[in-house]
C-alpha cells in the first residue's frame, strides 16, 4: 500500500509538472505566433478610437507583464489632448498595456482588448474658461447595426488598472484643481454593455483639492472602495456603494452624476456621521498633524456635503452647494497641561447657491468652549450676501492667553496675556453704500507677552484697548477708538494712539512712535517662503479729515513728522520681483510726503528719488484712493525686462489669475504692468535702459504714470550712436497684451547698424540689409504688444519719411533683377542721395509713396506696396536719358528674397491687408494671392496669355 501510495503521488507530480511545463510553453509560444496581427490590431484600433497625436517607442505582446493576462504593452507611451490643448499632452506614462481576450485570439483569430493597465503616468486634464476639455479624444463610431460575423478589432474593459499615477485636473471654467500623487487604482466590470456596475478600489497617497484658489485639502491620503453603476446611453454614474476614507475621516457618498452635452447634473451628499473629533482632525493642512499626535482629543462630530444642480457653462448654470458642521461634547488637552479645554461645541451650517458668492449663507449657531474653572468664550455669526452681506454676530469671552497656549499647545508660540471681548453687530455692511452694522463693544488685552521658536527674545508689554461703537448704522457713525496700543521689543517701545471716526468722511487723530529691527520681529512671525529685512523709526502726528485733502483745505491738517527706512525688501503684487528701499526719509507736512532721500533697487534696476506725493492719507484710508506726486528720478541701469508681469521670480505674493497666466503661458515674458491707482510724473535722467535686447543709453525726459498708463514727453536717449528723440504712451491691458503709441526722431544715423541692432527697424526697412550709408526717420506708429513686449505686426497703424542723405545699395536682389532685365548694368548698385521716402503702414502692409532719385544717367520712380511677410507689389517707372521724359514700366513681384521682375507689364501682385481684432489682439483672416492688378485709369490689366 505504501509503495501503490508512493508511485500515485510521484505519478501525479509528474503530470502536473508536465502540464506546468506546458502550460508556461504556450505562454512562450503565443505571443511569437500572433505579435504582428496582435500590434497592427492594436494601432487600427488606436488610429480609428483615437483623434489625439499618439506615440510610443516600441510594444511587445507578453503574458508576464501583467501575469497571467495577455497583454500587448506600449512603452514611452504618450497621447495629445483634443483642441484646443492639441499640442499639450493628455496623457504621458513609462507603460500602457492592453489585455486581450486570449479564447477570442485563438479560436476566432480576433483581437478583443478587454483589459487597461496604466502604469508611472502622468494624466493632465484641462479645460478652458469657455468649458473645452482637452480629454475628446475618443471617436464615437456611427451607430449602425452590426453584422454578428463581421471580425475586426473591439475594446470590452473588465479590469482598468492605474498604478504609481499622477493626475491633475484643472478646470478654469470652474475654478476647480484637483491634483493627485501616487494614484492607484483598479476597477472592474463589464464596461462594454449599456448599463454595468464598476467596482473600484482606489487609494491616493496624496490628494490637493482646491476651488476659486483656495485649497480645501492639501496633502491628504485617500482610500475608495466603490460600486458605481453606469449608464453609458446617458452617461450617468450612479453611486451606490461609495465608501471613502480621507486620513482616518470615513465618509460615504450617494447620489448620480450624469454628463452632458454642455456640462454635467449633479446630485450628490456626502455624509460622516458619529464619527470623532479626532477623526475630524485628521483632514486638517499637514502641518497641525504633528500636533494633533500629541494632544488628547474628544468629542463627536457630524459633516454633511451636498452637490446638486446641472453646470452649463454658456448658459451661466451652476449647482447649489451646502455643508453643515456639527461638534458635540468636545474636549481638548496638550500634552499633560494643567487645564483642559472643555465643553466645546459648535454647529456651522453654509449654503452657496448657484455657487454665487451674492448668494452665500453662513450661519454659525454656536462656537463655544470652557477653560478651567472661571475663563469661557462663546460666538455666533449668521450673515447672508457678500456685496451687501446682512450680519448678526456676537463674541464674549474671558480668556487666560497662558492657559489657553498650554491647554491647546499652540504650535511653535508661548502666548501670555490677559484677554476680554464683548462685542455684538446687527445690520448690514455695504461699503459703497456706507452702511455698517450697529455695533457695540470692544477687546482688551492686558500684560501680553508673545516669543516664538523663530526669535531667542519675545515681544512684551502688549497692551491693545480698543472700543467700537455705531448705534445708527451707518459708516457716518462709526467710531473705533484705540487707546492706547503699544509694545516693546528689543528694549524700544512703539506706541499708538487713535481715534478714528465718521467712516462717510474719515476723521483720524493718530500718535506713531518707534522704532523697529523689521527684521527681527518678522522672524518672530517668520513664514516659509518669504525673507525681510529692515529697519524702521517713525514718529509722527496726523490728525485731519479725508475730504480736507480731496478738497483742498490742507490748513484744516494737521500732519507731522518723519519716517525713516533701512535696507527694507517689499513685494508688489503686479512684479515678479521684490524692490529693496536701502535707504528711504521722509517726512509729513499738512499733505505732503516728502521724499527727502530715497534709494532702492529691483533686481538689476537701480533707483535715486527725490520729491513728493500728495494724499497719501486718503490713498491708505480709501481702496480706490489714488497717489499724485512729482518726482526727480536718477538711475544708473533700468531693465525693463526685469518688470514683465510673468518674468519668473521669488515674488510669493502675485495674483493668482497672474500665476494662473504664466502656467499656460511657459514661454512668454508677459508684458509690464503699471498701477492704475498712480498719478505721478517724473523727470528721468537713466545712464542706461535694457529693454528686449536693445541698449538705450543716456535716456533723459519727463515720464508720467497716470490712469494705468505711461507716457513719455520730450524724451530722448541714445542708440547706435544716434540720439532719437520720442514722445510715447504704453497701456496694458492684461498680463498677456499691452499697445502703444509712439512718435519717434532719429537723425542722421547709420542704416547698417540699425538694421543689424534694431528688431522694429530691421522689419520696417527690409531693404536696408543692403544698405550702407547715413539716413534719419521721423515716424509716428501705434500698436499691439505680445506676451513677449514684441509688436504684433498686423495691429501696427501709421506713418512717417525715411530721409536718405546718403546711401549705398550693394547686392539687393530687387535692383539686380531690374538691371539684369533692363541690361543697364548702372541700377544694380544704385548710390542714392538726399530724398524722402514717406510711407505709411496698416494691418500687414506698407504703403510706399512715389519717390524719384538719381542712378547713373537714369531716373527711376518707385512706389507700391509691400508686407511684413515679404511680399513685394512695386511699380517703377525706369526713366530714361534726357532728363527722365520717357520711361520703361517696370513691375516687381514676389518676395524680397525671390522677386519677379517684369519690364513693359503693369501686372501686379495684389497683397490682401490682414483682418486684425484689436480687442482680442488676434489676426481674423490674411490672404496673400495673385489678383489681376489696374492701371492708373482703375481699369484691370489683363494678364499676357503666354
Amino acid at each position: 500500500m505504501k509503495v501503490n501510495a508512493k508511485k500515485i503521488v510521484l505519478k501525479f507530480l509528474k503530470w502536473t509538472g508536465i502540464f506546468i511545463a506546458f502550460i508556461l510553453l504556450l505562454m512562450f509560444l503565443i505571443p511569437l505566433l500572433f505579435p504582428g496581427q496582435v500590434s497592427e490590431q492594436v494601432k487600427k484600433i488606436a488610429n480609428k478610437s483615437l483623434a489625439g497625436e499618439l506615440n510610443f517607442s516600441k510594444s511587445k505582446l507578453s503574458f508576464f507583464t501583467h501575469f497571467p493576462s495577455l497583454t500587448v504593452a506600449l512603452d514611452d507611451f504618450s497621447l495629445k489632448g483634443s483642441a484646443p490643448y492639441a499640442n499639450d499632452t493628455l496623457l504621458a506614462a513609462d507603460q500602457v498595456a492592453f489585455g486581450i481576450n486570449l479564447k477570442r485570439l485563438i479560436f476566432d483569430n480576433e483581437v478583443k482588448i478587454d483589459e487597461l493597465y496604466v502604469s508611472d503616468a502622468f494624466i493632465n486634464v484641462m479645460v478652458n474658461e469657455k468649458g473645452e476639455a482637452n480629454y475628446n479624444v475618443y471617436v464615437s463610431e456611427d451607430k449602425q447595426p452590426k453584422d454578428p460575423n463581421a471580425e475586426g478589432p473591439a475594446i470590452r474593459l473588465d479590469r482598468i488598472d492605474f498604478e504609481n499615477c499622477h493626475i491633475k485636473y484643472n478646470d478654469l471654467s470652474a475654478k476647480m484643481l484637483v491634483d493627485a500623487h501616487g494614484f492607484n487604482y483598479v476597477g472592474k466590470g463589464d464596461l462594454s454593455e449599456d448599463v454595468f456596475d464598476l467596482q473600484t478600489d482606489a487609494n491616493i497617497d496624496s490628494i490637493d483639492f482646491s476651488y476659486a484658489n483656495t485649497y480645501y485639502l492639501q496633502k491628504k491620503e485617500l482610500h475608495a472602495d466603490l460600486i458605481t453603476r453606469i449608464n453609458t446611453n446617458a452617461l450617468s454614474f450612479i453611486l451606490q456603494k461609495n465608501e471613502l476614507k480621507i486620513n482616518k475621516l470615513p465618509l460615504e457618498f450617494t447620489g448620480v452624476f450624469t454628463i452632458l452635452a454642455d456640462g454635467y447634473k449633479i446630485d450628490i451628499d456626502a455624509a460622516s456621521e458619529n464619527t470623532t473629533l479626532q477623526d475630524l482632525i485628521s483632514v486638517m493642512p499637514p502641518e497641525y498633524l504633528t500636533w494633533a499626535e500629541d494632544t488628547k482629543i474628544d468629542g463627536r462630530a457630524d459633516l454633511l456635503f451636498r452637490f446638486k444642480g446641472r453646470y452649463n457653462a454658456a448658459n451661466n448654470q451652476q449647482p447649489d452647494l451646502g455643508f453643515t458642521l456639527k461638534v458635540r461634547d468636545g474636549g481638548i488637552v496638550y500634552k499633560e497641561a494643567p487645564a483642559k479645554l472643555t465643553d466645546f461645541q459648535m454647529d456651522l451650517a453654509a449654503f452657496l447657491p448657484a455657487l454665487d458668492v451674492e448668494k452665500l449663507k453662513i450661519n454659525l449657531k454656536a462656537f463655544n468652549f470652557k477653560l478651567g474653572d472661571k475663563d469661557y468664550f462663546t460666538a455666533m455669526l449668521q450673515t447672508r450676501g457678500l456685496s451687501t452681506m446682512a450680519v448678526k454676530a456676537k463674541v464674549k469671552g474671558s480668556l487666560d492667553l497662558k492657559m489657553l497656549d498650554e491647554a491647546i499647545g499652540l504650535p511653535n508660540m508661548d502666548l501670555r496675556g490677559s484677554l476680554r471681548a464683548d462685542i455684538t453687530a446687527n445690520g448690514d455692511f455695504n461699503a459703497e453704500k456706507k452702511l455698517f452694522p450697529k455695533t457695540k463693544g470692544g477687546i482688551n488685552l492686558q500684560k501680553g507677552w508673545l516669543k516664538t521658536d523663530y526669535y531667542p527674545n519675545p515681544i512684551t508689554d502688549i497692551t491693545f484697548v480698543t472700543n467700537v461703537i455705531n448705534t445708527n448704522g451707518t459708516f457716518q457713525d462709526l467710531k473705533v477708538a484705540i487707546t492706547p496700543a503699544s509694545f516693546v521689543f528689543e528694549g524700544n517701545p512703539v506706541y499708538v494712539n487713535a481715534t478714528v471716526s465718521d467712516f462717510d468722511d474719515l476723521f483720524y487723530d493718530a500718535r506713531i512712535k518707534g522704532e523697529l529691527n523689521i527684521g527681527r520681529i518678522y522672524k518672530v512671525f517668520k513664514q516659509k517662503g518669504l525673507d525681510v529685512t529692515g529697519y524702521a523709526k517713525a514718529d509722527l502726528t496726523l490728525k485731519g479729515r479725508q475730504s480736507y485733502a480731496t478738497t483742498g483745505q490742507y490748513s484744516k491738517l494737521n500732519n507731522k513728522g518723519t519716517i525713516v527706512l533701512k535696507d527694507i525688501k517689499t513685494t508688489s503684487e503686479l512684479f515678479p520681483k521684490p524692490f529693496f528701499v536701502n535707504e528711504g526719509y521722509f517726512s509729513f507736512h499738512n499733505e505732503k510726503m516728502n521724499f527727502d532721500k530715497f534709494t532702492a533697487h529691483y533686481g538689476k534696476s537701480d533707483f535715486a528719488m527725490n520729491g513728493y506725493l500728495l494724499n497719501t492719507i486718503n490713498y491708505f484710508l480709501e481702496s480706490h484712493g489714488t497717489l499724485s506726486g512729482n518726482f526727480n528720478l536718477k538711475s544708473k541701469l533700468i531693465n525693463v525686462d526685469e518688470f514683465m508681469a510673468l518674468e519668473e521670480g521669488e515674488n510669493t505674493d502675485r495674483k493668482p489669475e497672474v500665476e494662473q497666466v504664466k502656467e499656460q503661458n511657459p514661454k512668454m515674458s508677459g508684458v509690464v504692468a503699471v498701477p492704475t491707482n498712480l498719478n505721478v510724473s517724473l523727470i528721468a535722467n537713466a545712464d542706461k535702459v535694457e529693454y528686449n535686447g536693445l541698449v538705450l543709453d543716456k535716456l533723459i525726459g519727463k515720464v508720467a504714470v497716470t490712469k494705468g498708463k505711461i507716457l513719455l514727453e520730450n524724451t530722448t536717449f541714445n542708440i547706435i550712436d544716434c540720439n532719437v528723440g520720442i514722445d510715447a504712451t504704453y497701456d496694458d491691458e492684461n498680463a498677456m497684451a499691452a499697445n502703444f503709441d509712439a512718435h519717434f526722431t532719429a537723425k542722421d544715423f547709420n542704416v547698417k547698424r540699425a538694421y543689424n541692432e534694431i528688431p522694429l527697424f530691421h522689419d520696417l526697412v527690409t531693404a536696408a540689409e543692403k544698405a550702407e550709408g547715413i539716413i534719419s526717420v521721423d515716424y509716428q506708429i501705434k500698436g499691439d504688444l505680445d506676451g513677449n513686449m514684441g509688436p504684433i505686426y498686423p495691429s501696427l497703424k501709421g506713418g512717417g519719411t525715411v530721409s536718405v542723405r546718403d546711401v549705398k545699395v550693394s547686392g539687393l536682389k530687387l535692383f539686380g533683377g531690374v538691371s539684369s532685365k533692363t541690361g543697364q548694368k548702372g541700377l544694380d548698385n544704385p548710390n542714392i542721395k538726399d530724398i524722402n521716402i514717406k510711407t505709411t503702414i496698416n494691418n500687414n502692409v506698407i504703403y510706399i509713396d512715389p519717390f524719384t532719385f538719381k542712378v547713373a544717367v537714369f531716373r527711376p520712380t518707385i512706389k507700391g506696396t509691400t508686407s511684413f511677410d515679404g511680399l513685394l507689389d512695386i511699380k517703377m517707372r525706369l526713366g530714361l536719358p534726357p532728363g527722365g521724359l520717357i520711361g520703361v514700366p517696370i513691375v516687381i513681384t514676389g518676395t524680397h528674397e525671390d522677386p519677379k521682375i517684369k519690364v513693359f507689364s503693369k501686372t501686379g501682385q495684389k497683397i490682401e491687408e490682414a483682418q486684425y481684432n484689436e480687442k482680442t489682439n488676434t489676426v481674423i483672416k490674411e490672404e496673400k494671392r495673385e489678383n489681376p492688378a489696374k492701371d492708373d485709369s482703375g481699369k484691370e490689366v489683363k494678364k499676357d496669355k503666354k
